[in-house]
């Protein structure tokens, strides 16, 4: 794949955990990054990036999602935008939802395509890359077995999340109607500057440029380190993806050629699991620690999840059924070669934790 470095290239949501990753290998690239954040003076915020390999190759921009074109400065002269800014807030409760996630998402999604478009940037902007989710395709185990029902087949890119709403899961809701109105953008526009492609990652997984404590990946892989799940996890299966596999598919569709990847949507999926696996897979290299070694009985759970932040809606759309998609498109479109396997990402966000202090150590022995 040639990666042009002569034009720079913008991603919002930078500092955060799929945005660092991506920043980074860009750099690795020899590419020079525009980084538009809310506040460019807090070095609290930058200065893991900045210390990056190619970290002086990093130009900082004030903009915020919500303000009308506060991205135009950050995007001159960029061939490339990357849209990944977006709240992940899993447990947002529904009278919360268009303040946290929806106007957020939306809004910030349609401010970035407008400001790509805008006739000052003398159509520079040739392509967006856009950061939706799988779940924009599914938002249960109930969607990928219906789907799989009526089609015999798991759920792909045609596909589209119709059960998710700003009353059940919200946060599902937000990234289909941000990834829908990005469609309807690109089609409206008489004149569109830009190719449109937009990636659409599973369960994130892996090591950030930093431990990310608000992230719900982190927020998960500690929940297991600190035995939370010791006494059993509930009977979830999961659609996961290394973060450094999401990264290389971003640019993969940054880059690859227009009648190759352009105007479509790519599932970034590495391996359908259930979480009892993932106690098991982690047990295999940490020994010492708890993990758990049977599943919550479905009924007890539904119970308790509304006390945890999940809906008994979600419980029972989601717990013993299976969570899963095709990733075939991505494969070979992006030229991914292979996803990297569960175990490895597993292993090096929980090491990650570990040397950071986020996980208490125990003396284990990494096998």
């Amino acid at each position: 794949m040639n990666i042009p470095t002569s034009s720079p290239v913008m991603v919002t949501g930078s500092t955060g955990y799929v945005g660092g990753v991506l920043v980074k290998q860009l750099l690795e690239a020899g590419l020079t990054v525009h980084c538009p954040v809310r506040d460019p003076t807090n070095e609290s915020k930058v200065e893991h990036l900045k210390s990056l390999s190619g970290g002086e190759n990093l130009k900082f921009f004030e903009a915020n999602l919500l303000d009308q074109g506060s991205y135009l400065e950050s995007m001159k002269g960029c061939s490339v935008v990357f849209h990944v800014a977006s709240p992940f807030i899993m447990n947002v409760p529904s009278e919360k939802a268009q303040e946290l996630l929806l106007d957020p998402a939306l809004k910030g999604t349609l401010n970035i395509l407008e400001s790509a478009n805008d006739p000052s940037l003398e159509s520079s902007v040739k392509r967006v890359v856009l950061t939706s989710s799988f779940l924009a395709i599914a938002t249960d185990g109930t969607d990928c077995e219906e789907v799989r029902a009526k089609t015999g087949k798991m759920i792909d890119e045609e596909t589209w999340n119709e059960s998710a709403s700003k009353d059940y899961e919200p946060y599902a809701y937000s990234k289909t109607l941000a990834e829908r109105a990005a469609w309807d953008f690109v089609k409206e526009q008489e004149d569109c500057s830009f190719d449109l492609v937009v990636c659409n990652p599973g369960f994130v997984m892996g090591p950030g440029v930093k431990v990310h404590e608000a992230s719900e990946s982190y927020t998960f892989i500690e929940a297991f380190g600190t035995g939370k799940f010791a006494g059993g996890c509930p009977d979830f299966s999961m659609a996961f993806v290394d973060v450094r596999d999401v990264a290389r598919g971003h640019i993969a569709a940054g880059f690859l050629p227009s009648e190759t990847v352009a105007n479509q949507r790519y599932i970034l999926r590495g391996t359908n699991e259930k979480m009892l696996n993932v106690g098991k897979i982690l047990a295999e290299v940490y020994p010492n620690y708890s993990f758990p070694t049977s599943s919550v009985p479905k009924w007890l759970f539904w119970c308790v999840a509304p006390y945890i932040g999940i809906s008994r809606k979600y419980c029972s759309r989601s717990v013993g059924h299976t969570f899963e998609a095709d990733n075939s498109k991505s494969l070979r479109a992006l030229e991914l070669g292979e996803y990297r396997p569960l175990k490895e990402s597993l292993s090096d966000i929980f090491q990650q934790c570990l040397d950071n202090g986020y996980i208490p150590t125990r003396e284990a022995t990494v096998k």
